[in-house]
């Protein structure tokens, strides 16, 4: 089989589907990238990433190209894994990568095959791009599209991919079902739900089940606003709906709220489809979860400005975590580097500190200051902002940075740290949605 793009979803698929047993080619136009993967190396932190890499392409059930013409020669399988971000100027999403992988698979494909989009894409839009494969294949129906949408998380991509809680594919094809049923062999024998659908409805598990996810974090955050109104702790209320099975405790942690690569794009990338569809009042509520989401990163900055005394001038700021989540180093529309960058214009120093993100966070923001250690970062702070949820910073030692801060002083945007023992560490504890004391 072959996996076209080799990103955070195309890598962490080429290598899992090498592990279970296939021959797995990985394409990409990107040729360091591609060189970077040949050698084992992964071009982006992934736990237990680079591992399965080095055993697979050791193993030789594992290589990488540049060519779709090659792919074309090597695969029955073709998987397409391509990015679709938020189109520049609108809320739909971009499609351009994954029509001109189409484009340029399509007329190379001679012999029976498979091409299956795993990329999220809008609705409708497997049904076009089977009508294009059809079109460019010259040997005409011998080559099928199915839909089978991704559901790994960053930071545990590679669990999610070797033990899925479900397999949904889109087809009305029962060779194509044949197919997919013989790659994730293992995962079904395992006891994985494997789902079939129509393409459309492939489509929309993916944007359906992130609108939900999206949703269920902003309205928690909501909640994090009364509960700031009223003197209300939002960590205990969470824990209290959260026992009720029907809502489950799952994504109920209130904070800065969401960010990274997919949950953004697609509930607006949703939107606009909505729009084309007409249905657009079926989706309205999701402008308002998109909006809660962004005011939670300018209540940090409000709660981060209270802190020191109501003015960021000439105060210096400890920044702990870049990344968007922990156990990954994406800092696509990353939460706590929109807050970092805001509290700089107006008028802090800012040094941030995240093990795994400080290079990409450097590229993307180079007018910030970074530190190596958390100690570092802290420093001459007048006040120490907990922005990533790192599991390192909550094994953070507060005494000791206490004494290397001008004032111990510490926002806990995430809800994630012991706030008794700062307390008790002399530190001024604020955190979003729970009583200042």
């Amino acid at each position: 089989m072959t996996v076209i793009g080799t990103g955070y979803l195309g890598a962490v698929h080429a290598a899992c589907m090498a592990e279970i047993g296939h021959e797995v080619l990985g394409v990409d136009v990107d040729e360091l990238k591609i060189a970077a993967l040949a050698e084992g190396r992964p071009p982006f932190f992934e736990p237990g990433l680079a591992d399965l890499l080095a055993r697979t392409h050791a193993g030789g059930r594992l290589r990488f190209s540049t060519s779709l013409r090659e792919a074309a020669e090597f695969g029955e399988v073709h998987f397409v894994c391509v990015g679709t971000p938020q189109r520049s100027g609108s809320f739909a999403a971009d499609l351009s990568h994954i029509d001109a992988v189409v484009d340029g698979l399509g007329p190379h494909l001679s012999e029976p095959c498979l091409v299956v989009g795993k990329s999220t894409v809008p609705v409708g839009t497997a049904a076009r791009l089977a009508g294009r494969v059809a079109d460019l294949a010259p040997a005409g129906d011998a080559a099928e599209l199915a839909w089978n949408p991704e559901f790994l998380r960053e930071g545990t991509a590679v669990r999610d991919t070797l033990e899925p809680d479900r397999l949904v594919v889109g087809t009305g094809s029962a060779r194509a079902d044949a197919m997919l049923r013989e790659v994730y062999a293992p995962m079904i024998e395992a006891g994985t739900p494997y789902l079939v659908t129509d393409l459309a409805t492939a489509e929309l598990v993916k944007v359906a089940a992130n609108s939900f996810l999206a949703t269920k974090i902003s309205y928690v955050n909501a909640m994090a606003e009364i509960c700031e109104a009223t003197g209300a702790d939002v960590t205990r209320l969470a824990e209290a709906i959260g026992l009720d099975d029907r809502i489950g405790s799952r994504f109920l942690s209130a904070g800065l709220g969401f960010g990274g690569g997919c949950l953004p794009k697609d509930i607006r990338a949703f939107l606009a489809r909505g729009e084309e569809l007409g249905v657009e009042r079926s989706l309205r509520f999701l402008r308002e979860v998109d909006e809660i989401n962004m005011r939670c990163r300018q209540r940090t900055v409000d709660a981060a400005r209270d802190l020191v005394g109501g003015s960021f001038l000439g105060k210096r700021i400890a920044v702990l975590g870049a990344a968007f989540k922990p156990d990954s180093d994406d800092i696509r529309d990353s939460p706590a580097l929109n807050v970092a960058a805001v509290i700089k214009l107006q008028g802090a120093h800012i040094t941030v500190h995240d093990e795994e993100a400080v290079d990409n966070a450097r590229a993307a923001f180079p007018h910030l200051d970074y530190a190596l250690e958390p100690a570092k970062a802290c420093e001459g702070a007048d006040a120490v902002l907990h922005l990533t949820e790192w599991r390192q910073y909550r094994e953070l030692d507060p005494a000791r940075l206490a004494a290397v801060t001008r004032t111990p002083r510490l926002l806990d945007a995430r809800n994630a740290l012991d706030l008794p023992h700062w307390r008790n560490a002399g530190w001024t504890v604020r955190a979003l949605g729970r009583p200042a004391a």
